[in-house]
């Protein structure tokens, strides 16, 4: 039976409400901070996609204030599920704005894990939004790495490969170094950004933000590769295969 949500988060972000606006409403914006593919038609009443490893969501846009609010509202399915988004910007002094974002609508059986997972997620999404605010301003993406292998067994376990792969050892903190080898990339130096464990790890380069993902064990035990590379220089599949075959090793 449907269960009907509502989640609020809010953020201070070290950006115009113009740039906020165009990181929040526009597929190359979105595209720069946030998991898959989206496409926005930029007026009220138009339809949005959304597009992750092969499947598609669309949306109606249902409020179009530039720079001040922009929402959304997804299909509802068979079933009573939807989902909708309100972003609500409000400039301040000194040129800083806070980002409100509240998400409802009507979540399955298994509610309480999907809202705890949403929760968290949007805590490490917003943070990613303003590192992309902060150290890429006015750039877009060049490629979205995304990859994601299910049943990956332990979490623990795979948190110990994946944390020495990339060169991390003990207790993993923000600041941290961050070096790897991926075959077939440059050389990829950087720092931890965000420490989220088990759930989350990120990574910020001066060409990039990497996130790796772990679901945990409620939800099929999933390791995602979620990275967006702003060099002018990369060829988006030859990342995606590497980043693969590099995750493949990392599990082995």
């Amino acid at each position: 039976m449907p269960h009907e949500f509502e989640l609020a988060k809010e953020i201070e972000l070290d950006a115009t409400p113009e740039q906020v606006w165009e990181a929040i409403a526009t597929g190359p914006g979105i595209d720069s901070w946030f998991m898959g593919r989206t496409e926005i038609e930029p007026h009220e009443g138009s339809r949005s996609r959304f597009t992750m490893m092969g499947g598609v969501d669309e949306s109606t846009v249902t409020a179009w204030e530039p720079g001040k609010r922009f929402g959304y509202r997804s299909d509802e399915n068979p079933d009573g599920i939807f989902m909708a988004f309100e972003y609500l910007i409000e400039g301040r002094d000194g040129g800083s704005t806070v980002l409100r974002l509240v998400q409802s609508g009507f979540l399955g059986d298994d509610w309480e894990t999907e809202y705890e997972a949403m929760r968290a997620g949007w805590d490490m999404y917003l943070h990613k939004l303003a590192q992309y605010l902060a150290h890429f301003p006015g750039r877009t993406a060049r490629a979205v790495i995304s990859a994601a292998r299910p049943n990956t067994g332990d979490p623990v376990r795979v948190w110990a490969a994946l944390t020495a792969a990339i060169g991390l050892s003990g207790p993993v903190t923000e600041g941290a170094p961050v070096r790897l080898a991926v075959d077939g990339l440059p050389p990829i130096e950087g720092v931890v950004d965000y420490a989220g464990l088990p759930s989350y790890l990120g990574v910020r380069t001066g060409d990039g933000l990497y996130r790796f993902v772990h679901s945990g064990p409620s939800r099929r035990n999933v390791l995602v590769l979620g990275h967006h590379i702003f060099s002018d220089d990369v060829d988006e599949r030859t990342a995606e295969h590497a980043w693969n075959s590099w995750l493949d090793r990392v599990l082995a």
